[in-house]
């Protein structure tokens, strides 16, 4: 059986507390700093996507990561899974991934990068993004991280998510027999992924 550990923390002052590749994988979905990014982001966007980054103002979560964090981020986890990764200074890689959106707005991105450490071809993963009532302004689909999984580990994997948001990530873990650590900085989001995660799997417990 499983066993998912879900903490409300900074994740900077958990994983340093992990010796070199604990994890067998990371995988993760970090803040992008779109605000710092772009001068306007919110130009030629539309209504659903503005309401997105005055989520990110009013939680000021969308704060992108230092070199640090990704240095810890590679000394805890013998392989890595990053979710745009073509925001930040990675290492050249051939093992990229892309889920395809099927997304028909021209004001949302077609797709989604994540880079990866394995020295595998890429991989391209098809799924509309037309979730509803979704927890994370910037969630990824539970099907997604099952094929993360299914793809990328085997039964008994670690694997370590120091952004939680919804909490996907854990019922996919669960489902798939593998370790998690899942680490949530905000208060309110980490609710509803703890609460996501009891509603789904019907767990009485979170270690």
């Amino acid at each position: 059986m499983s066993k998912i550990k879900l903490l409300n923390d900074d994740c900077m002052n958990i994983i340093p507390e992990y010796s070199d590749n604990y994890f067998d994988l990371a995988i993760v979905d970090p803040p992008y700093g779109l605000r710092e990014f772009s001068k306007n982001p919110e130009q030629g966007t539309g209504k659903l996507k503005s309401r997105i980054f005055q989520e990110m103002d009013k939680n000021r979560w969308d704060v992108a990561p230092d070199r640090s964090y990704f240095e810890e981020l590679i000394r805890v986890s013998e392989n890595q899974i990053i979710w745009g990764g073509n925001y930040f200074d990675l290492p050249p890689t051939r093992g990229i991934i892309c889920w395809d959106k099927k997304q028909p707005f021209p004001n949302f991105s077609a797709w989604e990068f994540a880079w990866t450490s394995f020295n595998k071809p890429a991989k391209i993963f098809r799924l509309p993004n037309n979730q509803r009532n979704k927890i994370h302004p910037t969630e990824k689909p539970l099907k997604l991280y099952k094929w993360l999984l299914s793809s990328y580990t085997e039964k008994g994997y670690k694997v370590l998510d120091t952004h939680l948001g919804s909490g996907n990530i854990a019922i996919a873990c669960h489902e798939h027999n593998c370790d998690l650590l899942g680490i949530e900085i905000s208060p309110n989001y980490y609710k509803k992924a703890y609460k996501n995660f009891k509603e789904v799997t019907r767990q009485g417990e979170i270690f």
